[in-house]
């Protein structure tokens, strides 16, 4: 049987990506294709490799091949990533993929805690990731990456000195936290908070990064503007609780992202201490906070809904002792995996669909 790579193409141009809604080929995400001595080879690269369709885009292929040799001939699928970015040269971050936004419109919502989980859960699956501890004033990821002790060192480079992030569980860290004494408290009025933050972003030495997530503070702020006005941001995530008093502060800050001299992209909702589940009752759920707020909101705005993940004693547990949940086996690590999924997920489609965001342009 004489197949070509004409035909293998012709078959793979059948195979849809489900997120982004057009064929590999068109897409360019089939590579190194080698039809030779009775054997077809070929990488198929995905727009992230936190690809949640992976198994079954390699099936598609393999079905859509068999269709043309009748499962005659070898076939070696290679499934790689690139991820994907809007963002191209910019002075600041040029080397980061996606910026992340990761926002709440109150405390005490797990924010950080998402956060903290969502960059492991990123980094496990082979993506390079980075998290800017932008909560100035209550710094929580050094306690919750368990190197609330570890002092950032200085490199210099082209006559600029730049902070060398500390490296925990294949995340790059930045906070404030790692500046200022344990016990002390940061009293800064808003200029020196947004000062910190592009420090941050603009003198710490970074490199290749596919996504860096900002932990904001709760609410709307000085820090937000800032963020906004000195990076174009891929998307935000907005964490709530159920209950209503959470919700409508998440109102606010989702409204904020989607004013128009604002227009970040609002890559979804995540529903957090959704329901309680005793660790003696696995399968049981109590809504003690409401139900399904998250959802509604996400609807109420239009925006995808990312998650729920629930109120369960080693999420805690795992946060004061400074090792993630999500590197846990059982169903929390697996709820965190699967927003994780969700939201690289959203970020490919956004950056399939949506133009560039710009850097906000507002009066001082």
């Amino acid at each position: 049987m004489d197949i070509t790579k004409e035909d293998i193409l012709k078959a793979l141009s059948t195979v849809e990506d489900p997120d982004l809604k057009k064929d590999l080929v068109t897409l360019n995400m089939i590579e190194d294709l080698i039809v030779e001595g009775g054997k077809i080879s070929f990488s198929v690269v995905l727009t992230t490799p936190a690809c949640p369709l992976k198994e079954m885009i390699k099936k598609d292929c393999l079905s859509a091949i068999d269709k043309v040799t009748n499962g005659e001939i070898e076939v070696i699928i290679n499934m790689t990533s690139n991820v994907t970015t809007t963002r191209g040269s910019s002075l600041l971050l040029p080397n980061v993929k996606n910026i992340i936004a990761v926002a709440s419109g109150k405390g005490g919502v797990g924010k950080s805690t998402v956060t903290a989980n969502l960059a492991v859960a990123l980094a496990k699956t082979g993506a390079s990731v980075g998290v800017i501890d932008a909560d100035i004033s209550g710094p929580s990821i050094p306690t919750m990456f368990n190197c609330e002790y570890e002092k950032p060192s200085v490199v210099q480079k082209e006559g600029k000195n730049l902070i060398v992030p500390i490296q925990q569980y294949g995340v790059k860290l930045v906070s404030i936290g790692f500046l200022t004494p344990q016990d002390g408290a940061v009293v800064w009025r808003g200029p020196m908070a947004s000062s910190a933050l592009k420090q941050f972003i603009g003198d710490t030495e970074w490199g290749d990064l596919d996504y860096l997530l900002i932990d904001l503070p709760p609410g709307t702020s000085d820090i937000h503007l800032t963020l906004v006005q000195s990076v174009p941001v891929t998307g935000a995530v907005l964490v709530t609780t159920p209950q209503k008093v959470a919700l409508a502060d998440a109102r606010k800050g989702l409204s904020m992202f989607k004013q128009p001299q604002i227009n970040v992209p609002v890559l979804g909702t995540v529903e957090n201490m959704a329901y309680f589940t005793p660790e003696e009752l696995p399968d049981n759920k109590y809504y003690i906070f409401g139900q399904g707020g998250g959802r509604k909101l996400a609807e109420q705005f239009d925006v995808p809904f990312l998650g729920e993940i629930p109120l369960v004693q080693s999420i805690r547990e795992s946060g004061d002792n400074g090792y993630p949940a999500v590197m846990k086996e059982g169903p929390v690590g697996e709820a965190f995996t699967a927003l994780a999924q969700s939201v690289a997920r959203q970020v490919a489609i956004r950056n399939a669909s949506k133009d560039k965001t710009k850097v906000v342009q507002m009066n001082q």
